[in-house]
């Protein structure tokens, strides 16, 4: 009978680790055709994504560019007219601005845009009355997830403009930690990081050529004033190696094993659909 572990690493559909870098490639060029695939059969010419700086957005925006370039390539009706759109989204300055420049200098995309969310994400808290009364942690809370379905709203305003549809960066290591913000960064049309651990995003970005400060950057969600640069690691409480080995059916100890549990319970209704009678 499988162990809760088999059964979660089936249900997120994880990514048996890479054999050899045959195997790498060999899913990079999947997932490149499952992003030109799904652009075909929605008739649209568009892919649209939001580029913080972090290895997640930096992968899933270089196979977004691979995949309008070879569009392209091919010829065909209107087959020009394929293009993908990098939205940089900062509230206020970014921190690691300098990360998400040099991110975008590696995607190369067809069009980069700027979307400055402070003044969107301000307005609608002033006229949030619930908010105003909470402590400050939770406060910050809060308004962290709201500045995530700010950039979504954004970049779903941009594709609804040119036709396109939004690309989300979620992978199976987020995943099962519910380590995103329900429609939020969790909402998208596609999703070509799935099923991947952490160190198969890392190693995929390294094998396209990806900066290696950028591959091995601290991953943070960057959402908190109170604790800007948070590490993601810290919010889990296990590491992303811990997270991998588990996801990959691998020995890990009994308190992380009861941490990734605890967490991917918890945020099951991030991963459903909304309930109905």
């Amino acid at each position: 009978m499988p162990t809760r572990q088999q059964e979660i690493a089936a249900v997120l559909k994880v990514v048996p680790p890479f054999a050899d870098l045959a195997a790498l490639q060999a899913e990079i060029d999947r997932r490149i055709g499952f992003i030109q695939e799904r652009l075909r059969a929605s008739g649209l010419k568009t892919l649209v994504l939001g580029i913080s700086g972090g290895v997640d957005s930096l992968l899933a925006g270089r196979l977004a560019q691979l995949a309008v370039e070879t569009l392209r390539a091919a010829g065909g009706d209107a087959a020009s007219d394929y293009r993908f759109i990098a939205v940089r989204l900062p509230y206020k300055e970014q921190h690691d601005e300098r990360d998400a420049r040099a991110a975008l200098d590696f995607i190369r995309a067809d069009e980069v845009c700027v979307v400055n969310i402070e003044a969107g994400v301000r307005g609608l808290a002033a006229q949030l009355a619930h908010l105003h009364c909470l402590p400050a942690p939770r406060r910050d809370f809060v308004l962290g997830n709201l500045k995530a379905r700010c950039r979504m709203a954004a970049q779903y305003a941009i594709a609804n403009a040119t036709g396109g549809l939004v690309i989300g960066t979620d992978h199976a290591a987020e995943a099962v930690m519910g380590f995103f913000t329900k429609f939020g960064d969790g909402a998208c049309d596609l999703a070509p990081l799935s099923g991947l651990v952490k160190s198969q995003v890392r190693a995929m970005a390294s094998h396209l050529g990806a900066p290696e400060a950028l591959v091995h950057k601290t991953p943070t969600a960057d959402l908190e004033e109170l604790h800007p640069g948070k590490p993601d690691e810290l919010a889990y409480g296990v590491s992303y190696a811990e997270i991998d080995a588990f996801l990959h059916g691998q020995p890990v100890s009994e308190a992380a094993s009861a941490r990734i549990l605890a967490a991917f319970d918890a945020s099951a209704h991030k991963r459903g659909l909304p309930l109905a009678p």
